[in-house]
């Protein structure tokens, strides 16, 4: 009989066990996955290539038509899928969700919060009543180029949703060591024959670098 009570004892000890190991794999698996979607979020040098691929001007105006495809890089470094956009005019700005650690962070480079965070939301064109936009990360989804390999979607969308609650609500990301959010647009003159860097300041913003066209590439169509 004192066999027996032992062996039960045992098998509900081991029953135990093997629950507590399945809730710490669980917790160690969640765990890392908000840290592969944390790491995705953090901002690469490179965000985006832009390059004129048609322009023409009216001359009864004196007005543009431009067409930009605007190449955004994902968090591995990866081209993502390119994306055309014309506009009347040629004074172009980018959208951009900014979000910058506190500078502790950053001076320690710490792992997950030692860069500047970025989204692209939009580019457009400013002219009025006859402004042109067109989206390019709606909000409160998973943005295309933070997607990561081998997370549950729904646990990336459940994070990002917590994103967007700390980013448009001071209140909520006070304490996570964000020190601000902010909307910047940095923009310029879009012309042919130029590559623009759209890149970001691990401390700071957005910014555009502008240079010329290799000459080798000049006149040349590639696929």
């Amino acid at each position: 009989m004192f066999d027996s009570i032992r062996k039960k004892i045992g098998t509900f000890l081991f029953g135990v066990l093997a629950v507590l190991s399945l809730i710490l794999f669980l917790k160690f698996k969640e765990h890392s996955d908000f840290k592969k979607v944390v790491t995705a979020l953090q901002a690469d040098s490179r965000a985006a290539e832009v390059l004129v691929t048609e322009s023409s001007l009216d001359e009864a105006t004196g007005s543009f038509t431009t067409t930009i495809k605007f190449l955004e890089y994902d968090y591995k470094g990866q081209p993502l899928t390119p994306r055309y956009f014309t506009f009347r005019g040629n004074m172009i700005q980018f959208q951009a969700l900014v979000v910058r650690f506190e500078d502790g962070y950053i001076e320690r480079g710490h792992r997950m919060k030692g860069k500047s965070a970025y989204l692209f939301l939009k580019a457009f064109v400013l002219d009025g009543k006859n402004t042109q936009e067109f989206v390019i990360t709606p909000t409160q989804g998973v943005p295309e180029g933070y997607k990561v390999e081998g997370v549950p979607s729904k646990m990336q969308k459940e994070i990002w949703a917590h994103f967007w609650s700390y980013v448009l609500n001071p209140k909520a990301r006070k304490g996570v060591g964000v020190k601000n959010a902010q909307i910047e647009a940095p923009g310029s003159v879009f012309v042919p024959g130029t590559l623009y860097d759209i890149r970001i300041e691990h401390d700071g913003g957005l910014r555009i670098d502008a240079k010329p066209i290799p000459a080798v590439l000049r006149g040349e169509t590639i696929q």
